[in-house]
């Protein structure tokens, strides 16, 4: 099959495009043909080294965790799906190896839901990390809930635009940090914009006067170092950018392969609640100037991989 590959730490220029052997089908795994994949950040901090202390990294690597596809064999005990069943997936196993770049992923069921019916396969591949990091942050570490007030930090960003319509569907008032170009699309979310920089707390409690009952920190520094001053009585913090904000009384977030959460989020999605924006799309081949674009940090919408 046709895949990304890199065989040493790098940026993108590491990626090679080739030909490696189709992935073993295990017992609970089933083998997704890929028609698209996401990049995110952690693909290139990945690539770069940055997690080789935690994550054991077995060469070549075929970068990738996020993909929409179409199941193509299913392993011996797997009831949950079978060929022809339109997937997606936070494909994350406990080493870095088997990604989603590639024809071919052998995916274990733990990490895959049904595709939304109603999202293209570029669409539904913005989905999974992206979708699950918010949607963990939300309702296990800030428990949020009808009638809450909920800070985003970064709102318009990948994570964060999917933050913003979760915690809406979930019944919350939501204020979003951003750059001032964004106001409108965050708007066009369902949240209530205010502009990074200074005087950010102040802006932040004239729309909530008695503080807000739990902030969403996706940027980490000072952001997040303001937040627990914006916070009511008994408000909740966490963070998935910044390590320090256990210092600060609140959870830090990694977000996990989960089947229940990733089909909660295929139903937010069948309900018009949650959409994803396609920034942009490139071939299999030119991954590398996905992972580029990626990188600059100025696109508003997931950049996609598609295949075949």
């Amino acid at each position: 099959m046709k895949a990304i590959t890199y065989r040493a730490y790098g940026g993108p220029d590491v990626l090679e495009y080739g030909d490696v052997p189709n992935p073993k089908l295990a017992p609970d795994t089933v083998l997704v043909r890929v028609k698209a994949a996401s990049v995110n950040p952690v693909d290139w901090k990945i690539q770069a080294g940055y997690l080789d202390g935690v994550m054991d990294t077995v060469f070549p690597v075929i970068p990738g965790w996020d993909v929409a596809g179409v199941v193509e064999e299913a392993g011996v005990s797997v009831t949950e799906f079978a060929p022809g069943d339109e997937v997606i997936g936070y494909v994350r196993e406990d080493f870095v190896s088997r990604g989603t770049f590639a024809e071919y992923v052998a995916a274990p069921i733990r990490t895959l839901a049904r595709k939304p019916a109603n999202l293209s396969f570029e669409e539904a591949a913005g989905i999974p990390l992206a979708g699950l990091t918010a949607y963990q942050a939300l309702t296990r570490a800030l428990n949020v809930g009808s009638g809450d007030t909920v800070l985003v930090h970064a709102a318009a960003g990948g994570v964060g635009s999917l933050a913003v319509q979760i915690a809406r569907a979930l019944g919350a008032r939501v204020i979003g940090t951003a750059s001032e170009r964004n106001h409108d699309y965050l708007r066009g979310l369902g949240a209530e914009p205010v502009t990074y920089g200074e005087g950010l707390t102040d802006r932040v409690d004239a729309l909530a006067p008695q503080g807000v009952n739990a902030v969403l920190d996706l940027i980490g520094g000072e952001a997040l170092k303001l937040s627990p001053g914006l916070l009511a009585e008994g408000g909740r913090l966490a963070s998935v950018a910044d390590g320090a904000v256990l210092g600060l009384g609140g959870r830090y977030v990694f977000v996990r392969p989960d089947a229940e959460d990733l089909e909660a989020l295929t139903v937010l999605a069948e309900r018009g609640q949650l959409r994803v924006d396609v920034a942009a799309t490139f071939p299999l081949e030119q991954t590398a100037d996905a992972q580029r674009l990626n990188q600059e940090g100025h696109t508003r919408g997931k950049v996609i991989v598609t295949i075949g």
